[in-house]
């Protein structure tokens, strides 16, 4: 069967959802093909599949790489110095800068050992954008006292910051004379707690700095604050006042988009504005915005519940040929990718998937077609690790894209358990409904 290319980067890219290029090396041969198309300068001199990566990679550094970092990047394509890296630290990452007619952007090489010990996966991720963040962070906080005023994991203003802004206005708002307009606008990260549980705290604070990212960069001209864990709150005045309403649909659009798309946080917003002839101080405004918060994380919730719904439904249907002919290729194109690891794919619109035939001959399954595999399989696996392995496949269909394993026993059509490692995807449709779950099985 030809493999159809847009398929095999479909697969890479959900694998691999935030490198700007990735290469599938062979180690003993130095053999490689380009997963995820290159979309950053330099790194297009080399070829889409090719012999010898470690060479052909430390033969063009110096087109692409900053000088001062050519020395510490041709180490990173030395085939014997990153295996003995990888086996102290699997994935090995390294940070350098890239240079092209003077334009330098800052990336991050991250090389994975696969587990078949045969293969790596060479990847590159833009961090232009957080290192100059940083860099313009560490500009901005030179003395101790903004330091004192500054949340540790976001780096935006804390709740000290926050009490001494709203005392100062309330004291402004009760001396009577204060005239000036200004708006409020709350914002709490919807399943933060369940993010901690089931992925661990690591994701939690990264969803927490995506957040915090999100409310900053849509009220930009506005003091932003951490307030608690999940909770920030931004002082609207100004060009944010005035167009307050357009900025908290443009939000609210967003949080959705990271929904549907698995892309993001959802987070929820409410927003309020000061009556002089009524506000006795900010709380009252506060209060106001809170509510209203708390209706729309209602809101985001019983969406959540709706977007499942027609996936359910429709899975008592009989697949058409033309979305099993669909399956199959992206099948191929998985296995492509997948190596020597088993691998399935399923439809989730009509819960039918495809399996790998020899995974069919070792566990004892019925055909490599079925429908409702997810509870076929459910039962070879060990009971000790149903449960997590219930709460690792969920955290993959809520968007975790990660390159991480979900490890548990799975019994064989002999009778005995072999453990197994898992990588889960998601794939969505246009409308960001899940539309595809796969994954790469490697037993162990």
């Amino acid at each position: 069967m030809n493999i159809d290319q847009t398929a095999v980067n479909m697969i890479a890219s959900a694998l691999a959802r935030h490198f700007v290029s990735m290469y599938y090396v062979e180690i003993e041969t130095g053999h490689f093909v380009e997963c995820v198309p290159t979309r950053i300068f330099g790194v297009s001199e080399l070829p889409e599949e090719g012999d010898d990566f470690f060479t052909l990679a430390k033969e063009n550094a110096h087109k692409f790489v900053n000088p001062e970092d050519l020395e510490e990047t041709k180490n990173m394509y030395n085939k014997k110095a990153v295996l003995d890296k990888l086996s102290k630290q699997n994935p090995f990452i390294s940070d350098c800068r890239f240079e092209e007619d003077g334009k330098v952007v800052h990336v991050r090489h991250v090389m994975f050992l696969c587990d078949d010990k045969k293969h790596l996966l060479c990847c590159l991720e833009n961090i232009d954008k957080e290192v100059r963040a940083q860099e313009k962070q560490k500009k901005d906080l030179q003395t101790a006292e903004k330091m004192a005023r500054q949340d540790k994991l976001t780096g935006i203003r804390n709740r000290n910051a926050y009490l001494e802004f709203i005392n100062a206005l309330d004291k402004n708002i009760k001396s009577d004379s204060y005239t000036k307009p200004f708006g409020v606008v709350v914002c709490d990260i919807n399943n933060l707690k369940h993010i901690n549980d089931t992925r661990g705290h690591s994701f939690g604070d990264e969803a927490i700095k995506r957040a915090s990212r999100m409310v900053c960069e849509m009220f930009k001209h506005s003091p932003v604050f951490r307030t608690g864990g999940d909770e920030f709150v931004g002082i609207l005045t100004e060009s944010d006042y005035e167009q307050r309403d357009e900025l908290l649909k443009k939000f609210r659009e967003e949080s959705l988009s990271n929904g549907r798309l698995r892309s993001g946080p959802e987070v929820a917003c409410g927003l309020a504005v000061y009556e002089p002839a009524t506000d006795k101080g900010f709380n009252e405004v506060f209060e106001r915005a809170d509510l209203e918060m708390y209706e729309d994380k209602k809101a985001i919730k019983a969406r959540d519940v709706i977007w499942d719904v027609p996936t359910a439904e429709i899975k008592s249907n009989l697949i058409s040929d033309e979305r099993k002919r669909l399956l199959d290729g992206m099948f191929g194109a998985l296995y492509t990718v997948a190596g020597e690891g088993y691998v399935f794919l399923n439809d989730l619109h009509y819960d039918f998937s495809r399996w790998s035939v020899k995974l069919v001959n070792d566990f004892g399954l019925e055909s490599e077609y079925m429908y409702h595999a997810d509870k076929i399989w459910h039962d070879y696996v060990h009971p000790d690790d149903v449960e997590m392995y219930n709460e690792a496949v969920e955290a993959v269909l809520r968007g975790n894209m990660e390159f991480r394993p979900m490890l548990y026993r799975a019994k064989k059509a002999d009778g005995t358990y072999v453990k197994l490692s898992t990588r889960g995807f998601v794939l969505t449709d246009s409308r960001g409904n899940p539309e595809y779950f796969g994954g790469i099985i490697i037993p162990h």
